[in-house]
């Protein structure tokens, strides 16, 4: 696969009209940004998701047609606020957005013409931009760069709002959101969820950094967001080098597309326009899953994989921290078997613990029962009566 810093990523021929026919031959490519890179990262172990996503399968539409639809995703009227307050912060030439990094003449600072013909010449452009200003000793800034970077064998297009050039070589990723920061704080689940997805723009920035001398990425991005409850805007720099450890080492064990599309039966399509329900369900049966709850917020088929998973028994169902408690007890089946005693090693610690927990709860059972019929008062009753006095 190139690496080629002005050419961007290019998959194999092979692999890559293997994915346009699980696609469909007629069905154009669904991109993948960086929130849903992002999510992807947070659950390796789905061939499932790797696969749909590096194939540009449109999953809103596909969990649609199975009969389970995603009731979540960004209101219309976010997206437009989102929009207008993005438009405000890069008004007048970028002199809010300039006034935030430290910039007080935004005259001094160059913003380059990052517009050509497809992805791949706007990837080249880009990186000829970001070359171009190392070496200028001045303020750069980029308006919606295009950086590509490698995902499961599969190239990947991602455009972060802004990438600003210092004049000592050093490169900033400018993330803007419209969710508000109240005295200097933001939501914290927000604001994961932003570095969480600039890291991704860190590590592919990282790539074009390696091929420019004197080119340093920052470790830290530039979140700006509404002051207040005001649409003035705000900046707070956000250290993303947990996040972009994490990302990295994910992506690193995601497993390559064309190895789980070798893995399909012949004739497995994904053809939302073309299939019928029953075809799509037994294509999307072919590629095997790694459900958890969290995935309810981040993945257009989790309602479908759940409802799976719970006809399977599957303990995933509860939560990973759960799943890893039970090591070897895969269905809640085999977990209430072990807990009767009916299953499992008497030696393995999750087998013993369950049974352990069993045996209070029967005794904690049989004490409240030998109170009901002694008349005694419970620890509720005794709690009630002082109340009552």
């Amino acid at each position: 696969m190139s690496a080629s810093q002005d050419s961007g990523l290019s998959g194999p021929p092979q692999t890559t009209r293997v994915l346009a026919e699980l696609r469909g031959p007629t069905v154009p490519p669904r991109p993948l940004d960086a929130r849903a890179l992002a999510a992807l990262a947070a659950n390796p172990g789905c061939r499932r998701r790797a696969l749909l996503d590096g194939a540009g399968v449109d999953k809103s539409a596909l969990a649609a047609k199975l009969g389970s639809p995603a009731p979540f995703g960004q209101s219309q009227f976010a997206i437009v606020r989102g929009n207008s307050f993005e438009a405000k912060v890069k008004a007048d030439g970028g002199r809010e957005l300039l006034r935030l990094i430290g910039v007080e003449e935004p005259g001094t600072v160059s913003v380059p013409d990052l517009a050509a013909a497809g992805p791949q010449g706007r990837v080249a452009r880009t990186a000829l931009a970001l070359r171009e200003a190392t070496g200028a000793d001045g303020w750069t800034l980029l308006d919606h760069p295009l950086l590509a970077l490698e995902v499961a064998g599969s190239p990947v297009y991602l455009e972060p709002d802004a990438v600003v050039v210092r004049p000592d070589g050093g490169w900033t990723v400018v993330e803007i959101k419209s969710f508000p920061m109240v005295d200097g704080a933001a939501d914290a689940s927000k604001v994961g969820a932003a570095a969480r997805q600039a890291a991704v723009y860190v590590l592919a920035l990282e790539r074009v950094a390696a091929l420019t001398e004197g080119a340093r990425v920052a470790q830290s991005v530039l979140l700006v967001c509404p002051k207040d409850f005001s649409n003035v805007p705000t900046a707070s720099v956000v250290d993303v080098r947990k996040q972009r450890s994490v990302t990295r080492r994910q992506l690193a064990r995601l497993t390559r597309i064309d190895e789980i599309a070798a893995a399909l039966p012949e004739g497995v399509s994904f053809d939302v326009a073309e299939r019928s329900p029953e075809e799509l369900t037994a294509a999307v049966e072919c590629v095997p899953h790694q459900y958890a709850p969290e995935c309810l917020a981040a993945c257009e088929l989790a309602f479908h994989c759940r409802s799976r998973a719970r006809e399977a028994g599957a303990v995933e169902t509860l939560g990973r921290s759960v799943r890893g408690e039970l090591g070897g007890l895969t269905t809640v089946g085999a977990v209430l078997a072990a807990a009767r005693g009916e299953e499992g090693d008497p030696e393995d610690p999750a087998v013993a613990a369950l049974r352990r927990a069993r045996a209070l709860r029967q005794e904690a059972l049989g004490q409240a029962a030998a109170r009901e019929r002694a008349g005694s008062p419970g620890p509720a009753d005794a709690l009630e009566d002082v109340a009552c006095r």
